[in-house]
């Protein structure tokens, strides 16, 4: 699995990362720090859906996967993003409150 090291973010793939509704919501519910499985972050949206997903999160450097058996955790690389683009983060969750 490839996960970018931290100066390897860049802003423009986090950017386009981010352009999907999806990878948004994915943001939004890893935003807590937990780790958690793949399956259970947005349960609504079908696992063949997900994969490519999680491969665009994962090499914009905004997720980190870590398999555990037969499963697969997921958590937001938070730290390496505000080191990177300070407040890029708290924007993406501000938008959410804005929009309800």
């Amino acid at each position: 699995m490839l996960h970018p090291s931290r100066d390897q973010i860049q802003l423009v793939d986090v950017f386009a990362a981010l352009g999907h509704p999806v990878r948004v919501q994915i943001v939004r519910a890893l935003a807590s720090g937990e780790e958690l499985f793949c399956g259970e972050v947005v349960p609504d949206v079908p696992k063949s859906t997900l994969t490519g997903h999680w491969r665009a999160l994962r090499e914009a450097g905004v997720i980190y996967q870590r398999p555990e058996g037969r499963k697969l955790f997921i958590r937001l690389r938070r730290d390496d993003l505000d080191a990177r683009f300070p407040g890029l983060v708290e924007l993406v969750l501000a938008e959410e409150q804005a929009a309800s």
